[in-house]
């Protein structure tokens, strides 16, 4: 039997709860389907600066590159947050390692079940048949532009993309909407931007590859507007960096909660990284009281994309899906229902029982 190496970075708060969670059903979808994964734990964010002084270390990375996948909890601790002038932040971990792992394309699918619809702040109506995926590219734009202070008063970011780095993203991208319903959204700056101005350019072109996929164009603005209007419309969206990280957030409240949107980063090799796209939560650390289904989501993902087990990661996203619709909630997904909510460890419990009795 093929062992497959995963490398399990819990990182700071949350991270480390929920990443237990999905490291059971991994164990459990395993035993079901007669696959064997071997784990190996490493530091990452705030955890790895108290430790070695570094966010993401040397032995972090080694342990990730001989993996066949890596498997993310959050990173973040408030001590940086109320430092602005820190020079080492836990989330500069999590940046190195897509940099240094080449990880350009962030994959994050935003479905509204129907047991959720009514926790979205949208109308239930206007959330019927809402799946779309947003590509989202990852090493370049202003994170990873040169940046810093002059004088007394002026900080600058520049951003800048190449012609390279916009083409490889929006190949993955026009891939998936083939496979999906054949329409791809570019969401740019263009009448602002000159690197939102490349975008189109080189998306336009790569195109004339496609012709069975719609092209079509939003400003960022318009398609913040849209995504709250009529999020519908949307199958597959790309964009840069840093929209790309606005939008998907902002799309994670379609669904209800923030804590039941995964992701998927991945680069010219099988090898991804998988996460779910909240943050480390600091507040409800050592609570149970986070939510597991986006790291749980996120690792099927991992079986989906990175080992190719498709069977096996429909398994869980269906396990997930049936405890929603027997209406368990953890306390993210209550809301003014008055249903009593579960723990992080009570909800992983649940949707090992439908995994294991499908």
């Amino acid at each position: 039997m093929e062992v497959k190496h995963i490398a399990l970075l819990p990182g700071d708060g949350i991270g480390l709860e929920v990443m237990a969670e999905a490291v059971k059903v991994l164990d459990a979808v395993g035993r079901r389907f007669g696959r064997s994964f071997r784990y190996e734990t490493a530091l990452v964010g705030a955890t790895a600066i108290a430790a070695v002084g570094n966010p993401y270390p040397e032995e972090t990375h080694r342990i990730c590159l001989s993996s066949d996948a890596v498997l993310f909890g959050a990173v973040g601790d408030p001590a940086y947050d109320l430092n602005p002038k820190a020079g080492i932040r836990p989330e500069q971990g999590l940046l190195a390692m897509r940099k240094q792992l080449g990880l350009f394309a962030n994959i994050r699918p935003t479905v509204c079940y129907p047991a959720l619809r009514s926790y979205s702040p949208l109308r239930p109506e206007r959330l019927d048949g809402v799946d779309f995926v947003v590509f989202r590219e990852l090493t370049g734009g202003l994170y990873f532009g040169r940046r810093g202070r002059e004088g007394d008063g002026l900080a600058f970011d520049t951003c800048t993309y190449s012609r390279e780095e916009i083409r490889r993203i929006a190949r993955l991208a026009f891939e998936t909407a083939m496979g999906r319903r054949g329409r791809l959204t570019l969401v740019d700056k263009s009448n602002i931007l000159e690197t939102s101005r490349l975008w189109r350019d080189e998306v336009q072109q790569l195109q004339a590859d496609y012709p069975g996929v719609q092209l079509d164009f939003l400003f960022v603005d318009n398609a913040a507007m849209q995504l709250v209007r009529n999020p519908r419309q949307f199958d597959v969206i790309v964009t840069s960096n840093m929209f790309g990280d606005i939008l998907s957030d902002e799309a994670s409240q379609l669904t209800g909660s923030i804590g039941m949107l995964a992701s998927a980063s991945l680069g010219d090799t099988s090898r991804g990284l998988y996460e779910p796209i909240h943050g480390s939560a600091p507040d409800i650390a050592g609570k149970n009281l986070a939510n597991p289904i986006a790291a749980i989501l996120s690792a099927a993902m991992m079986l989906r994309y990175s080992f190719g087990l498709s069977a096996e990661a429909e398994c869980i996203e269906q396990a997930v899906d049936r405890v929603l619709e027997r209406g368990i909630r953890t306390a993210d997904l209550v809301g003014d229902t008055g249903i009593e909510p579960v723990g992080c460890t009570e909800m992983t419990a649940e949707i090992l029982s439908a995994l294991q009795s499908a």
